[in-house]
């Protein structure tokens, strides 16, 4: 996975032209609008400031949340370029519009060298997502070179990310990894290719569905895999047990109960859990073994004696990645599950486990626990670090100049 990077780039190459650089500015925020969590926007700032240095004229290009194709006020990236602004020191407009407009096209052609700006929300144009020829082909005319930064949507066969490198590339231009991106596929390459073992998972989050083709894959490398969030609930169910009123996935039941069949003796799944009538913050809660849930109960988070299996787990491997929570971490109390979980994980850490967190959530929580510099490596891409674990080629990777081009 060796791809040239930013540093291949000469400053000849730069200077005075359009540098397309897909970020990922999806950011969390607040009620009022504003960053909750800069994190990511100061992930890729190294890479915006070494272009802006050698006198690129950036165009940055990002989504925010799923607005569904069409133009949503509350997905727009207006808050993200006022914080990207103050955090890079410079003015950094945001340009709405289709990039076919003249009146865009225009302000991109009006950047200075070292100028920046960024185009509102990549996702509001149905045709991103899809790939779409004429949208891609109209991206790709605001672009003489393609930088990518967006570990994150490495994943994504879309247009910012795979089609309009391609275009540039075929026009004779560069396209590259930037130094977040560059990074994370040294770090991610090294440790998931060849782990010291023993392998373990931890999978976590609502859905088993949007993971299940990657889990056999996952399944296939590691020594462990612990499961968690409302994932473990149908796998719960698969065991013939009852989960009352919780989520859970009946169509995915049946993938479930083969994969245990399969699996059974890597699979770790909860042995108690944390219930409620209702999931909301404050609410009572019982902790009850996972034969023991009751017609009415919600099971929303793993429970202590889960956590201390989860824990011995961690302290006997040599290499864990961890994507999502172990419970609905948004809402006290059912937080706890995932905080003592990164705790341990912290505690692996320190007795030298490496250790890749993946994913919003749980990074979150590492973050919110006070734990992010007791683990060795955050990920800014959850579910493009999960590809790589299963083995999976990252399209908005592959894409990139190799070192054998």
């Amino acid at each position: 996975m060796d791809r040239r990077t930013l540093k291949d780039l000469d400053e000849a190459e730069v200077r005075g032209r359009r540098i397309f650089v897909r970020v990922d500015l999806n950011v969390p925020l607040n009620e009022d609008g504003s960053v909750a969590d800069p994190g990511r926007i100061q992930g890729t700032l190294a890479t915006l400031e070494a272009l802006s240095k050698q006198g690129g004229r950036l165009v940055l290009v990002s989504h925010l949340g799923r607005p569904d194709g069409a133009p949503d006020p509350a997905y727009s990236l207006a808050p993200v370029a006022r914080e990207l602004s103050d955090l890079a020191g410079v003015p950094v407009p945001l340009l709405e519009g289709a990039p076919e407009d003249p009146g865009l096209r225009q302000a991109v052609d009006a950047l200075g060298d070292g100028e920046m700006a960024l185009l509102e929300n990549v996702r509001f144009h149905p045709g991103e997502t899809r790939n779409d020829p004429e949208f891609t082909r109209a991206l790709a005319e605001l672009a003489d070179h393609f930088v990518s930064d967006a570990f994150g949507t490495a994943h994504r066969a879309h247009a910012s990310t795979v089609g309009v490198p391609t275009i540039v590339r075929e026009r004779g231009g560069r396209a590259v990894a930037g130094l977040l991106m560059a990074r994370e596929l040294r770090f991610l390459d090294r440790e998931l290719q060849d782990p010291r073992r023993p392998f373990v998972a931890v999978l976590g989050g609502a859905k088993i569905s949007g993971k299940i083709e990657l889990i056999e894959s996952i399944l296939h490398r590691v020594d462990r895999l612990l499961v968690g969030g409302a994932m473990a609930n149908t796998f719960l169910l698969a065991l013939g047990l009852q989960v009352g009123r919780s989520l859970v996935e009946e169509d995915r039941v049946e993938v479930a109960r083969e994969l245990l069949e399969r699996w059974g003796e890597r699979i770790v799944l909860p042995v108690d859990c944390v219930v409620a009538p209702e999931v909301k913050e404050g609410a009572e809660v019982e902790v009850r073994r996972r034969d023991e849930i009751g017609a009415e109960d919600r099971v929303a988070d793993v429970g202590p004696e889960t956590v201390a299996l989860f824990a011995s787990e961690l302290q006997a491997a040599r290499t864990v990645v961890w994507n999502g929570p172990m419970g609905v971490f948004e809402v006290p109390p059912f937080d706890r599950g995932t905080r003592d979980v990164a705790r341990a994980l912290a505690e692996a850490t320190d007795d030298g486990t490496v250790s890749i967190v993946g994913g919003g959530d749980s990074a979150a929580a590492a973050v919110a626990s006070g734990l992010a510099d007791r683990i060795t490596h955050i990920s800014s891409g959850g579910g493009a670090a999960l590809e790589l674990l299963a083995g999976k080629v990252l399209p908005g990777v592959d894409v990139l100049e190799s070192s054998l081009d």
